[in-house]
Parts: structure tokens; sequence; C-alpha cells
């Protein structure tokens, strides 16, 4: 069965002094500011697109790593997922990088580099970002 979230933004005023608010209306939980200089400067308290986009990719990765572990064996009891995405003004998007630190009993270090190799691959978010350069750092707590 599909499903699907709905997030909306209202945004007044022009790029640069302008700003917003992003409402998560699926889950309901609080909304955020969100502004041009929060994007392409500092965060100052508000949001932007690229840490949104960390949030998605770091817990979609998360889920399908341990879903991946689980399915071969060797279920994860910890991981913790970092993603840092990379925006350049006038470029866009250009990198996401995946750090995971895992706690798996009975795997080596060789098998969770490749465990965490398949579910960067096979994470809906993952392939939803397809056009952009993913790297990953994978290591056993």
């Amino acid at each position: 069965m599909a499903t699907t979230r709905t997030a909306h933004t209202v945004w007044e005023g022009e790029l640069l002094k302008g700003s917003g608010v992003v409402t998560f209306d699926s889950s309901g939980i609080q909304s955020q500011p969100v502004s041009w200089p929060s994007r392409a400067e500092q965060a100052n308290g508000k949001t932007s697109p690229e840490e949104l986009i960390a949030g998605a990719h770091s817990s979609c990765f998360s889920m399908a790593l341990s879903h991946g572990l689980t399915g071969a064996g060797t279920p994860p009891t910890r991981l913790e997922t970092k993603a840092d995405v990379t925006f350049q003004p006038g470029e866009g998007i250009t990198g996401i990088h995946l750090t995971v630190e895992g706690q798996v009993p009975g795997l080596d270090q060789e098998g969770f580099q490749a465990a965490a190799e398949e579910a960067k691959k096979n994470c809906p978010v993952s392939q939803a970002l397809a056009g952009t350069s993913i790297s990953l750092t994978a290591k056993l707590a």
C-alpha cells in the first residue's frame, strides 16, 4: 500500500530578504522557519531544504541498513547515521556524505562496510537523490 507524506511552506517576500515557515502536515511536528541566509550562510536557528534532506536521508539509510543486517542474520543493536548535505549557492546540492557507526554483534568491519554500501544503494532516499554524489564512511563501534 502506497503512502504519501505532506509538508508545505508559506514564503513571504523576495528570496534574499524574505522568509518562510515549513509545516509538517502529516506528522504535525513543530513548524520550522526557513530563509535564504539559513540556507546559504549560518543556520541561526532556522532550517533549510538541505537540512531536511539530511534528516530524511539519515533516517532512511538507517532503516535500510537495519533491514539488510537483520535479513542477513546479524541484526544491529544500534546504528547512528549522520548525513552531511553540501549546498553551493549558484550550483545547488554538490554532494552528500553519510557517516554511520554501528553496533552489530557477530559482524566484522568488512561485512559492515558491505552492508552499508548495499543500504546506500537501496535506500529509497538515496535512489531519489541519484543525481547527486553520495559518499559513505562506515565503522563498527
